[in-house]
């Protein structure tokens, strides 16, 4: 790892209770497609220090900036991670890359009735051998057995992951839909899904208004939809996610610092790789991963405002949007966009979130 060490977790003083981030969601409310077009979702805009709540337009956005301020995108690139096969025993297995690890090396979740053994062989719908290398928790380590490389094999096999709460087979459309116009660095398995509402037009109208842009690639693992199983969040052992803040973005960072203007993360994604490398309050370069687990008792400093969508109930994510504006302004915001008809999760509709 390149840059100052990776904070872990968000603090290790007062337990935080995973009851604490529920709340009541209709079915109905989880966007199972994206809209015709993608600037046409809905934000709410929720000014913690003014507890102030705003029911707006995406395309709305550019309203809250001003020029000088550096709009901080997530690049990754989102891989068609899902394939199909069989055991040598003829059983069905879907296999989700929950990340890559080497040219021929992944780590993966495993839709099979009997978890194979480590040796065990896994056909692809091609005929590609795929080794259980091992197994650690409910991830299993592969290695793919072919002189093709992998990021090659799953362009040419595999299918766009769609997040599990989506309740249907992805189709062609997701293959443009569930990535961003921005993405650029192949490695996700999921998508940064509050940069999924920028089109072309809404970035021209932004840069317009003299808003400057700066870029992260933190690569999205399958892990970020693990569930918190124990009530004290503390014991929750975050996964891990490749990331790289680059020298170029720490000086625009510092700029746009020193003029007085604001820096905005567009997803929760922007905001721990931010974090992760951000040490006495300053950003600094990094490559490497991280684990760190942001929730209330963190301060986050790396940031003045936050663009992101509505995430899951007790959910890692919702405990970060919590630690920056409170978790009880925040939860409050959720009722009211239930009660609005909001859309949620990762097809669904935004959030920007000003601190309090």
């Amino acid at each position: 790892m390149v840059g100052p060490p990776d904070r872990e977790s968000g603090v290790k003083a007062e337990k935080v209770k995973k009851s604490d981030f529920h709340f009541d969601l209709p079915p109905g409310l989880i966007a199972q497609q994206p809209l015709p077009q993608r600037s046409a979702s809905r934000l709410l805009v929720l000014d913690a220090a003014a507890d102030t709540l705003a029911d707006r337009r995406f395309t709305d956005l550019a309203d809250y900036f001003r020029a000088g301020d550096l709009l901080i995108f997530n690049d990754t690139r989102v891989l068609p991670a899902r394939l199909f096969g069989r055991k040598e025993t003829g059983g069905a297995v879907e296999i989700l890359i929950e990340r890559v690890s080497g040219n021929h090396e992944a780590r993966a979740q495993l839709g099979v009735s009997k978890k194979p053994r480590p040796g065990g062989l896994i056909l692809l719908a091609d005929g590609t051998p795929v080794r259980v290398l091992g197994r650690d928790g409910p991830f299993f380590d592969l290695r793919f057995e072919t002189d093709e490389a992998l990021e090659k094999l799953l362009l040419r096999l595999g299918r766009m992951p769609l997040p599990p709460y989506i309740d249907r087979a992805a189709d062609t459309a997701d293959d443009e839909r569930y990535q961003t116009v921005f993405a650029r660095e192949p490695g996700a398995v999921a998508a940064p899904t509050a940069g999924l509402h920028f089109d072309e037009a809404l970035l021209d109208a932004l840069r317009a208004r003299g808003v400057e842009f700066g870029h992260v690639t933190l690569h999205v693992g399958a892990g970020t939809f693990q569930p918190i199983r124990s009530e004290d969040v503390r014991e929750h052992n975050m996964h891990r996610e490749w990331l790289n803040v680059g020298a170029e973005l720490v000086e625009k960072i510092r700029r746009t610092r020193a003029a007085g203007n604001r820096v905005i993360a567009v997803g929760t994604t922007v905001v721990r790789a931010l974090e992760s490398a951000t040490r006495d309050g300053e950003v600094f370069p990094l490559a490497g991963e991280t684990q760190i687990f942001i929730f209330p008792g963190y301060r986050i400093t790396s940031v003045d405002a936050l663009v992101t969508n509505f995430h899951l109930p007790e959910s890692t994510l919702l405990m970060l949007v919590s630690a920056f504006a409170g978790r009880e302004k925040v939860l409050a915001a959720y009722r009211h966009a239930v009660e609005r008809g909001y859309r949620f999760f990762s097809y669904g509709d935004a959030m920007l979130v000003f601190p309090g």
